[in-house]
């Protein structure tokens, strides 16, 4: 089918159109701002069309010849009123839709209470899918509540949360009810909703196989992560509106899309029927359980390691990975510090230095620190620094440096050393030898120093900050001494030291 997606530079959207690339069908994207596509690695399979859907002109040009619409916009991080910005958008893709004879739109909206009072987010995400079932157009509203999977707003929303707080003082709405689904099975709803027939014009609810309260959700990330159960107290004097600025003030989520999040929280939001299943079967191996999908989410961040929770385009692409359009507050917590020297030396030269830190030729920069911190590593129980390494002149995949273990090296340009010491979550030290982008005042090559830290729980924020203040010392001497090793002309001693 020839299909538009609304969206495409979204959470669903963007993994969305991958698949249904793999199931053979034509995708064209409208978007505002086509650049923020130029990364993501199915950009040149689809038909890019720059527009507004607050235009209508733009929406009938996107609209036009195609079979079918995907509805996955949200206007909930915009300024003013965006309940009506929403029905406007709405209205025009439903009219233009019309106009063109498209044969279905479907919708992702928002699972919500059937009766009763609801929040400013799930009265519009109903009253945007009410807009397009009276178009004349056969329409299939999803609705869906937490949807888990690494970058859902929702979901980094309880991954913050958890990881920073060891006691959770919160709203009411932690006994709220909730239904979570894995992002699979929403994309796997999202595909077969092309295949309902035609005289099909209605809303479903969708959810996973697990029905929790939010407090539940925070402590069944708790056990997927390795982290202790989070004491929580349901305190009644915390407003929603009191509550987002909490959450905006410990989690990297935006006010602006928290608050709308939490109104929703105080309603149990769970699936009352199951009558999508008449139209869209499950999946084969059924729906995954939510601790499934958390754990899912969270081994494919760390299959990944470090290029994965920098949105590397070459990994990037399951469900659950996060990819280039994703919003910077998506993923891992991750801490980096950085340094750049230039140097006269040559590369090769630079890079025989660098090959041979550690062991008998140490760190290059306050040996003191580097065999305190070996000391208290020796002493809680870690590795300390006294395994030296095995060839002082070269670096195998594997090969144990000190407290260190080499994960990746590009001999001549990089090498990546995994922390084995013990720190309350998972770092690692890049040294790489480039050429230098400008080559002024002699300049023959450049260093480039990365530490990247992830941390566990609030230990590991915690102790990041801690140590913060001697990064600058410490890593800035050695990016300076391993610069001027190689321009001495020194190599690396040639005693083997033993394990």
């Amino acid at each position: 089918m020839r299909v538009l997606v609304t969206g495409a530079t979204g959470y669903i959207g963007g993994r969305l159109v991958p698949r249904l690339l793999t199931a053979g069908h034509e995708v064209r994207v409208v978007v505002r701002r086509p650049d923020r596509l130029r990364d993501v690695p199915w950009a040149s399979e689809v038909d890019v069309v720059e527009g507004d859907l607050g235009d209508a002109a733009s929406v009938e040009a996107a609209t036009a010849g195609v079979d079918a619409v995907y509805y996955l916009v949200h206007s909930m991080g915009g300024r003013g009123d965006f309940a009506s910005t929403e029905r406007a958008i709405a209205a025009n893709v439903a009219k233009a839709a019309a106009a063109q004879g498209v044969g279905r739109i479907v919708y992702l909206g928002g699972l919500h209470p059937e009766r009763g009072r609801l929040s400013r987010h799930l009265r519009s995400r109903a009253e945007v899918g009410e807009v397009l079932l009276a178009s004349g157009v056969p329409t299939v509203v999803l609705q869906a509540g937490v949807v888990i999977g690494s970058g859902s707003t929702s979901f980094e929303m309880i991954r913050h949360l958890t990881e920073v707080l060891p006691y959770m003082p919160a709203p009411r709405w932690v006994r709220s009810f909730i239904q979570p689904i894995a992002v699979r099975d929403v994309l796997h709803y999202l595909i077969g909703a092309l295949e309902v027939p035609s005289n099909v014009n209605r809303a479903f609810d969708i959810g996973g196989p697990d029905v929790y309260r939010y407090g539940q959700l925070m402590n069944g990330y708790a056990v997927e992560a390795g982290l202790p159960q989070r004491p929580i107290a349901a305190l009644p004097v915390l407003t929603p509106w009191l509550a987002g600025q909490w959450v905006n003030l410990v989690t990297p989520i935006p006010r602006r899309l928290a608050v709308p999040i939490i109104e929703s929280l105080q309603f149990d939001c769970v699936v009352h029927d199951h009558d999508v299943d008449d139209v869209i079967p499950p999946p084969a191996e059924g729906l995954l359980p939510y601790r499934t999908a958390v754990r899912l989410a969270l081994e494919r961040e760390r299959a990944g390691e470090v290029e994965t929770s920098w949105r590397n385009a070459e990994v990037a692409g399951a469900p659950s990975d996060p990819l280039p359009s994703d919003p910077d507050w998506a993923g891992h917590t991750v801490y980096v510090d950085e340094r750049r020297r230039t140097s006269s030396a040559d590369r090769a030269a630079l890079w025989r230095v660098v090959e041979g830190v550690g062991g008998e030729n140490g760190w290059y920069s306050f040996p003191l620190a580097w065999a305190l911190r070996g000391w208290l590593d020796k002493l809680t129980g870690g590795v300390g620094l006294r395994r030296g390494r095995l060839d002082p002149e070269r670096l195998r995949v594997g090969d144990a440096v000190d407290f260190w273990r080499v994960e990746a090296i590009d001999r001549g340009s990089f090498l990546r050393l995994r922390a084995e010491m013990r720190v309350p979550g998972r770092a690692w030290l890049e040294l790489a030898v480039a050429e230098p982008e400008a080559r002024s005042h002699g300049a023959r090559s450049e260093y480039r120093q990365r530490a990247v830290f992830f941390p566990k729980g609030l230990a590991g924020r915690l102790y990041w900050f801690g140590i913060l203040p001697f990064h600058g010392v410490i890593f800035s001497g050695m990016a300076n001494r391993i610069t001027a090793e190689a321009e001495a002309g020194k190599a690396p001693r040639k005693e083997i030291t033993k394990r």
